[in-house]
């Protein structure tokens, strides 16, 4: 399964480094305002979202881990 994340904050944002971890596949640069960027789930998974805000200074960080999908 694939996750697109669409970046409207108008600021930058960090990738946790969790979120490869949990065996999602993506490009861990920062995703930039306006920018699209794509996780790569393994099957039968399903995404969870966190974002924090650290302020102006840390910016925003986005945390994607897959779910088992029970069903």
């Amino acid at each position: 399964m694939k996750f697109v994340y669409y970046n409207d904050t108008g600021r930058e944002i960090s990738i946790h480094p969790a979120t490869e971890l949990s065996g999602i596949k993506c490009d861990m640069t920062i995703i930039q305002p306006l920018e699209e960027r794509t996780f790569y789930l393994p099957l039968n998974t399903f995404p969870w979202v966190k974002m924090w805000d650290y302020g102006e200074k840390r910016g925003l960080s986005i945390l994607v881990t897959a779910q088992k999908d029970d069903k």
